[in-house]
This record gives structure tokens, C-alpha cells and sequence, in this order.
């Protein structure tokens, strides 16, 4: 947007008798994308900025058009005309990103390279050192109000422990910058972006769902539940690599869809007792205890069920699935997948994460003592 303003792209024009601020002719921006090697061709070019217009970061000036059509027709940026959406994961992330620009530009800043356990880490902060400066630069009023701002850009993946093994604490723990927001990013990195939208109308979690009596004309998947009861819902089947090579296999499909027919839902009531909150798991001396799995999924998955959210649990393991030989059990909490601290995320966008990752699953568990 801004080097478009400094290229005169964006400016004031005049179409049918009536001014437009700001905007820009679809073809010119098309023919920029191309000419700048931000896109390799017009048709990738379209692509990118029907990103933009899926994101609300463009629109047509007048709304009259919902896609990006490479015309002579005018758009403009909502952050232009002030109808730019300021959701809480927009302000959390440029908050991030304004704190990160002040650390980096002044002198004798707490972001340092600094290293733990033989391994060096770049952009690293001490928790209590990131509060004492937010509190001075007043950048908040209190150090109860900088912790609550650390926990909130620790969720949204801005900052993370270097091991990414705690929460955000008024302590000694180290943490880093997992963005690096003076990386010039392409365009095009939009496009490897993995959407998780078709995973928001589902009743289960479908990666989790192992196929019993296997029949090339059946689609069905069982799920087992605690009480044994089996109910019947269609999921998505992980791809092979028999499948990419182009070996025709009924067991699997080189493009997963998700369709559910409509039929009970599974496991419609919780396994859990009570509710349990991120803050309870997390509390100094609570009663759980952590446990890694490594679970090698099989040719249609994993053999588990996540319901919930924030914290997300486990609602069910098929007995004779890898995730059951692993050590997995109904009513542990998720506490990290390949990596990632997931605590504050809903079991669609965990689906997502163990759908487009790797068939070896890594995940961390909270378990209550006995």
C-alpha cells in the first residue's frame, strides 16, 4: 500500500462526474504486480488480490463488485477510508508489531541474543526485563496490565517461550520474537497460507476419525466413544503417498473433503466433569502433570477425538489406534501440537494444524494427577 502511494498509483480519480480518493484501476495494479516480480504472472497477480479482498484489506470503491476483476474498474484500500476492520487479533498484532519497532530502535535494548541450554536465540527477552520497560516507556500502567499484554501476544504466536514450554510470567523465563517484523515479506506468501474455514461447520474433530471394515463403496468412519456407543459420521481421509503418485486406492483422496451427512452428532456431551480453565492448568502446584506423544499416524489417521477450546481436550481414543498405543487418554488437555503452544485455541483450528502437518504427531498433554 504504501510504496503503491509513492509509485502515484493510489490517488484521487474521477470517474462519471464523481471524485474517488485514494484508490487505484485494477489493470494498473495487475500490470505493478507483474512488472515488480510481486507475482509471476497476471493470473497468480488476481490470485493475490483476491487474498486481499477475502482479508478486507481491499474493496471496490463503490462495493458493487464481491471479487477482483482485472478492469479498468476502481479499488481502493480500506485502510485508506477508514472501513478497515480493527478486530482483537488486528490490534494485538499491530501492538506487536509497534513494541517490536521501538525495541529494535533503541539503544541498550532488552532484545538481545542471548542462549539457553547450548542453543542460541535471536530477538530474546527476559519476562521480567520486558516489564520493567513496559512499565517505564508507559506503555501500560502496571505490571499486572504487562503481563496480561505479554499473555495476549504470546497467543496470537508474536511471542513465545524459546522453548515453548510456559505461559508468559512476571519471571526470570526467557522468551523471543517469533516475528520478525523487519522481514520483508512477498505477496505471494499468502497463497501457501493454510485456511482453516472448512473445518468451522464440522461436529467432530475429523482427523481424529479411523475407518473400520474398510469397503471401497463406503466413505463412513466409525468413532468410538467412552460409552462404547458407535455412531456413524463421514470424515476426511488422510492422502498416501500411493495416492499422489497416482496409484488408484479407495482409502484415500489426494484432496480431503469434509462432508457430513446429516446424522447425530458425535460425542455430543462432554467427557470432562467440570469445566477447567487455562489458568487452573497453568497455576504454580496445580494438580496435572505433562506427558509428550509421539503418534505415528496410520493410513487414515490418528485414532483420537478433540472437542472444546481453550483449553481443548481429548473426548474420546479408538483402543486400537495409534494414538491409544502412544499413552493418549480421554480427558487430557492439549497443551501443545508439533511445536506449538495451543492452550488458547478452539479444536477447529487444532484440527487444521494436525491435518497440514506431518503424519508423525508431536504432541504435548496436560493429565490430572490421580
Amino acid at each position: 500500500r504504501l510504496r503503491l502511494h509513492d509509485g502515484k498509483l493510489i490517488k484521487d480519480r474521477r470517474y462519471h462526474l464523481r471524485t474517488y480518493p485514494n484508490c487505484f484501476v485494477a489493470k494498473e495494479l495487475t500490470d505493478w504486480l507483474v512488472d515488480h516480480k510481486e507475482a509471476p504472472d497476471r493470473e497468480t497477480g488476481i490470485r493475490l488480490l483476491q487474498k486481499l479482498m477475502d482479508h478486507y484489506i481491499i474493496h471496490h470503491v463503490c462495493d458493487e463488485h464481491s471479487d477482483y476483476k482485472d478492469a479498468k474498474l476502481l479499488y481502493r484500500f480500506r485502510k485508506d477510508d477508514g472501513t478497515f476492520p480493527l478486530s482483537k487479533d488486528v490490534k494485538v498484532f499491530l501492538r506487536g508489531q509497534s513494541l517490536y519497532e521501538k525495541l529494535v530502535s533503541v539503544e541498550g535494548s532488552v532484545l538481545k541474543v542471548r542462549e539457553e541450554n547450548s542453543v542460541k536465540y535471536q530477538r530474546t527477552f527476559l519476562g521480567c526485563e520486558m516489564i520493567d520497560w513496559l512499565v517505564q516507556e508507559g506503555e501500560v500502567e502496571n505490571r499486572k496490565d504487562a503481563v496480561e499484554l505479554g499473555r495476549a501476544l504470546l497467543e496470537h504466536g508474536i511471542i513465545q517461550h524459546v522453548s515453548n514450554r510456559h505461559h508468559f510470567f512476571d519471571s526470570e523465563l526467557l522468551y523471543q520474537f517469533w516475528i520478525n517484523f523487519r522481514r520483508r515479506r512477498r505477496l505471494t506468501e499468502l497463497l501457501n497460507e493454510n485456511s482453516s474455514r472448512a473445518l468451522s461447520e464440522s461436529p467432530d474433530s475429523p482427523f481424529c476419525l479411523r475407518k473400520l471394515n474398510p469397503d471401497p463403496g463406503n466413505t463412513s468412519f466409525l468413532s468410538v466413544q467412552t460409552n462404547k456407543e458407535i455412531k456413524i459420521v463421514s470424515a476426511v481421509r488422510r492422502s498416501s503417498i500411493t495416492s499422489l503418485t497416482g496409484t488408484s486406492n479407495p482409502y484415500f483422496s489426494p484432496t480431503p473433503v469434509l462432508v457430513f451427512p446429516p446424522v447425530a452428532e458425535c460425542n455430543p456431551k462432554s467427557v470432562l466433569k467440570r469445566p477447567v480453565t487455562n489458568e487452573e492448568l497453568l497455576s504454580p502446584g496445580a494438580p496435572y502433570i505433562k506427558k509428550t506423544l509421539t503418534i505415528v499416524g496410520d493410513a487414515v489417521g490418528w485414532g483420537f477425538v478433540v472437542r472444546g477450546g481453550r483449553p481443548c481436550h481429548i473426548q474420546a481414543v479408538d483402543p486400537g489406534g495409534p494414538a491409544a498405543a502412544a499413552g493418549m487418554k480421554v480427558c487430557q488437555f492439549v497443551f501443545s501440537v508439533n511445536g506449538m503452544y495451543v492452550l488458547h485455541l478452539d479444536y477447529q483450528t487444532i484440527s487444521s494444524l494436525i491435518m497440514t502437518g506431518p503424519r508423525t504427531l508431536v504432541m504435548e498433554v496436560m493429565e490430572a494427577i490421580e
